[in-house]
């Protein structure tokens, strides 16, 4: 049983690279509430804890080198957010097999890859908010995190 934070991290992480990626290269204000839905501030007008996870997990993002942005709207979005490398070739790749390390090619006699070629991240992605599976998403997001890349 994974914390919940951490799933929430894997859901906003992906509706975050799936937007991007369907804007891609487009630059594009991202707003949190896009993503995390409309905020509820308190009394003291501070963003929701739900809010600032979100926006976090933009940033966060940002940092690790999946996206570029040129500056924050205050804690409520991302101005000319935009895929990077890194991230879009991450989620154009296909994840490697669970029974295969990750800088080792599909094997041509592997029954699997002659006939049905590998799904992308993106794919796996999408697939698994599809299905509204948690276990699929973090599992999907775990994969993408994890891979190893010179791009940055």
């Amino acid at each position: 049983m994974s914390d919940i934070h951490i799933d929430v991290f894997y859901k906003d992480a992906c509706l975050i690279l799936l937007q991007l990626y369907k804007n891609f290269p487009k630059k594009m204000t991202m707003l949190v509430e896009d993503i995390a839905g409309p905020d509820e501030p308190d009394e003291f007008g501070l963003a929701s804890e739900r809010h600032q996870a979100c926006f976090a997990a933009m940033i966060w993002l940002a940092e690790a080198g999946y996206l570029s942005y040129l500056e924050t709207i205050r804690q409520e979005a991302l101005d000319q957010a935009v895929l990077s490398h890194k991230g879009f070739t991450l989620l154009t790749a296909a994840p490697h097999p669970p029974n295969q390390l990750p800088h080792q090619p599909p094997q041509e006699q592997d029954p699997i890859y002659k006939f049905n070629p590998p799904l992308t991240h993106i794919t796996q992605l999408r697939t698994a908010l599809q299905n509204a599976s948690s276990s699929q998403l973090a599992t999907a997001m775990r994969d993408i995190l994890t891979q190893p890349t010179s791009a940055n």
